[in-house]
């Protein structure tokens, strides 16, 4: 009798516990689409003072819509006007191959159709990606999952006509330190997850590598062999033992 009451007692709360945990990811969801948008006005700062005009910076957020792949680009085109624009365009498309890794392991979060896959392209990016797999239950990553990507792509671009608006009046956005911000935006999703050794050495040996390729390579490239050392580090399993990996299969799964 006492272990049937324990498990009514488990069933009858079980509707209770997945709204709670639809309500956590709608919450993290909705903070990290309204700090993340926030940096959209020092994209739009920066496009301006490189030489784009406001459509010009407007047009590309909503149609790129991949912050890292923005950012190099119009750096590129800054540093090199428009005879660096084959650069710019293979620095934002090597930035942007990421979101194809996103979208595979984001596959079973966001359903079979072809109709639904294709809705959710574009807004399958490392945030979206981090909100929905931080969440325990099916539900709650699909919620996460929307309301982050819809949530800042609104006001990204929303921003993104803020700060070129501005762009002029702000002057230099590293006065600000907006030039700092995505990277900020990066870390804070990175931190909660550097909990294991195998986690914290893959995050400095990833960073130790990109800082060193930075000065030899075109942007894009050094990003890209970082992620091929965590690949690397992952897929063999350094630094980390059976019973951490079992462990994080399961808070994943």
């Amino acid at each position: 009798m006492i272990v049937m009451r324990s498990e009514e007692r488990t069933i009858d709360r079980g509707p209770e516990d997945a709204a709670a945990e639809v309500r956590v990811a709608r919450r993290e969801a909705i903070g990290v689409a309204l700090a993340t948008s926030a940096y959209g006005i020092s994209f739009g700062a920066l496009a301006v003072a490189s030489g784009f005009d406001v459509w010009q910076t407007c047009v590309l957020s909503l149609l790129m819509f991949t912050g890292g792949s923005q950012f190099a680009f119009v750096g590129v085109i800054g540093a090199g006007g428009l005879a660096a624009a084959p650069a710019a365009i293979a620095s934002a498309l090597l930035l942007g191959v990421r979101n194809v890794a996103y979208g595979m392991r984001m596959s079973p979060v966001i359903g079979r159709g072809t109709a639904r896959r294709a809705l959710a392209a574009p807004f399958t990016i490392d945030e979206s990606t981090a909100v929905s797999l931080a969440q325990r239950s099916p539900r709650a990553r699909t919620v996460g999952f929307w309301i982050t990507g819809v949530g800042i792509y609104v006001g990204w671009n929303l921003a993104t006509l803020l700060g070129a608006l501005l762009g002029d009046v702000l002057g230099d956005p590293k006065t600000y330190g907006l030039d700092a911000a995505a990277a900020a935006a990066f870390l804070a999703l990175l931190w909660p997850r550097l909990r294991t050794r195998q986690a914290i050495a893959v995050g400095i040996a990833a960073a130790a590598v990109a800082t060193a390729l930075t000065p030899v390579l075109i942007p894009g490239l050094p990003v890209l062999v970082a992620a091929f050392v965590a690949i690397v580090v992952g897929w063999f399993n350094w630094f980390g033992s059976k019973a951490a990996v079992r462990a994080a299969a399961e808070e994943t799964s």
